[in-house]
């Protein structure tokens, strides 16, 4: 079975129901941890508790995506994640616009860098978008909704 591609394709629109979860802009590995408990705090404070499994799918991506963007990027790098629909849309921009993201071949896991390849996994939905100077690249998690009240 071949590695999932990332292509360049238009992100998902969320439509006027969406809600923004938040929206961040890391400049450090560190920023990006930090945020990643801002995102989690910010997604377990709201009207439910979301699905576990499906929130750490999300927390993961991002700690990825967003990592990538600080790491391989050029700043500014800005990352949001906006839900609607039973699914949070994770978005990760970057002033490298001409840079595609290139998922790692080859390479023994224990050097990293394979973190492409399992944001492709997790997510049903994936690409990068180039606008400009800049470029966009997303991810869609599907949730099975909240557990408990909501």
């Amino acid at each position: 079975m071949g590695e999932p591609l990332w292509d360049a394709r238009s992100r998902p629109s969320p439509g006027p129901d969406a809600v923004v979860v938040g929206a961040w802009t890391p400049a450090s590995p560190l920023d990006v941890t930090r945020q990643r408990q801002h995102l989690a705090d910010a997604l377990r404070a709201g009207p439910g508790a979301p699905d576990a499994d499906a929130l750490e799918r999300l927390l993961l991506a991002f700690e990825e995506l967003a990592s990538n963007g600080v790491r391989h990027g050029r700043a500014p790098v800005h990352a949001a994640v906006t839900a609607f629909d039973g699914c949070w849309l994770l978005e990760v921009s970057d002033a490298a616009g001409g840079r595609a993201p290139t998922p790692a071949v080859g390479r023994d896991p224990a050097r990293g860098g394979l973190g492409l390849h399992l944001v492709a996994r997790l997510c049903s939905s994936h690409g990068w978008q180039p606008e400009g100077v800049r470029k966009t690249v997303w991810a869609l998690i599907e949730h099975a909704g909240t557990t408990g009240p909501g």
